[in-house]
């Protein structure tokens, strides 16, 4: 090799991603009794952005490179290239530029890997990256006009724009997925978030929301509204299915409608030994897939196959998942695909988004966060996954590897 193809092969080479820290506000209920009724999305997001650059004082707000912010429903105040409205209201510099992005459910899993490879080639050194979702000021599918084609050619079944039918046909397809196991999840989801509350395991990278409802006095928010840490199998069994009659999927084993922010903090390796930034975690691989709209909740399947693929690894290696619960039944066809127990202590250790809301677009840095969290607390983990299912039948996997795992670093 020429010396010339040597600086260009140097010039090539992918550098390390790090997710340096990571933060979210309390989630809250859609609607008039929630929370954050009466707030603006941005305003949350703001939220997020300012906490980071608070927790990290030692990152110069100027070397921030870009601000990616998701958002599903990209009007009113979740619209106006979010990322640039949020980057200029947290108080960062001019210079700083900002997009939006949406693939709705997996939007803040899409912010992080595409800035994650923007690091990756060289184009940015520090981003933050992100997701909102006001699902109180934006419901889902508000102003929607689905192309009629998608009915007309039979590209996709008019259920399948009904994520709630999607689960139930994932309930017809899988008929070993009860609704009995599907509650039974649901209510470990409830008790698991529980738990990791009362050990102080969420507090740490929750944002405090001073909010004020419409006609009522301000109040400070620092849990999450949406868990029902008291819910029994019996409680569940009580409640209507609406997407079917005599149906399986209820309020009580699917996510809520939520309102909230996430944003998360990434470098390459050596912009955060350059900065003195600690690591808590390195990215390995990502990937996304598409499936049959019409049954949505199975694209972590896929896309967890091509993302282990990609890092050279296999299931057995996954120490910890965080798999966003959308639907009970989601999550159940995962780990039944993959040979793993629903009550394996490997999955989603602080419970899901059943217990602590699904804010659509946020939520992906919710995962990342937890799994972060859990790393520093269990060495012995070298490899973890963030996955998640996504409108429209598609699924995304982001591996990451632990810093704290003595062969951090060494080849899979």
């Amino acid at each position: 090799m020429s010396t010339q193809d040597s600086k260009v092969h140097s010039t090539l080479d992918a550098r390390d991603v790090v997710f340096i820290d990571g933060v979210r506000t309390p989630f809250g209920k859609a609607g008039d009794k929630g929370i954050y009724h009466g707030m603006r999305a941005d305003d949350l997001a703001v939220k997020t952005v300012r906490e980071l650059l608070r927790r990290n004082p030692n990152l110069p707000a100027e070397r921030v490179d870009e601000v990616a912010i998701a958002a599903t429903t990209q009007t009113g105040d979740q619209g106006l290239t979010i990322g640039r409205t949020v980057g200029l209201l947290s108080g960062l510099p001019k210079s700083v530029p900002g997009y939006a992005i949406d693939r709705m459910c997996a939007g803040a899993m899409t912010a992080v890997t595409s800035t994650a490879g923007g690091i990756a080639f060289g184009a940015y050194d520090v981003v933050i990256a992100g997701g909102v979702e006001h699902m109180g000021n934006h419901p889902m599918g508000a102003g929607a006009d689905p192309n009629p084609r998608f009915l007309a050619e039979k590209i996709v079944d008019p259920q399948a724009l009904n994520m709630g039918n999607t689960a139930e046909h994932l309930h017809d397809r899988f008929p070993q997925i009860t609704k009995e196991r599907a509650d039974r999840y649901a209510v470990a989801s409830q008790q698991k978030l529980a738990a990791a509350y009362a050990a102080e395991q969420i507090q740490p990278d929750l944002v405090p929301v001073a909010a004020r409802r419409p006609g009522e006095g301000w109040k400070f928010h620092v849990a999450d509204e949406p868990p029902r840490p008291g819910t029994t199998l019996d409680d569940l069994a009580k409640l209507r299915t609406p997407f079917r009659a005599h149906g399986r999927v209820t309020a009580g084993n699917a996510a809520g409608l939520n309102d909230g922010a996430t944003a998360a903090l990434l470098t390459s390796a050596e912009a955060a030994t350059e900065l003195g930034l600690e690591p808590k975690m390195r990215m390995v691989s990502f990937a996304f897939a598409g499936v049959e709209p019409e049954v949505m909740g199975y694209g972590p399947v896929p896309a967890t196959e091509k993302a282990l693929a990609k890092a050279g690894l296999q299931i057995s290696d996954i120490g910890l998942f965080e798999i966003n619960e959308a639907f009970a039944v989601q999550v159940l066809s995962f780990l039944d695909y993959f040979g793993i127990d629903q009550d394996d202590p490997r999955i989603n250790r602080y419970g899901g988004a059943i217990a602590t809301g699904h804010p659509l677009a946020s939520s992906g840095v919710r995962l990342m966060t937890q799994l972060a969290r859990q790393f520093a607390e269990d060495h012995t983990v070298r490899y973890g996954i963030t996955t998640m299912c996504i409108g429209l039948g598609m699924g995304g996997t982001v591996i990451w590897e632990n810093p704290h795992h003595e062969d951090f670093g060494t080849k899979a």
